[in-house]
């Protein structure tokens, strides 16, 4: 299976939502189809 590559504009997005607090991380992660733990780190 490949590895996923993600573009700096999508990651930004992410640590913005993340950061503004407005959705908790685990929504933010299931509508995004990505793991939680990726934006824990």
């Amino acid at each position: 299976m490949a590895r996923t590559r993600y573009s700096p504009q999508f990651k930004m997005k992410l640590v913005l939502e993340v950061l503004g607090g407005e959705k908790e991380l685990g929504t933010i992660a299931y509508e995004n189809n990505i793991n939680p733990n990726m934006l824990r780190s």
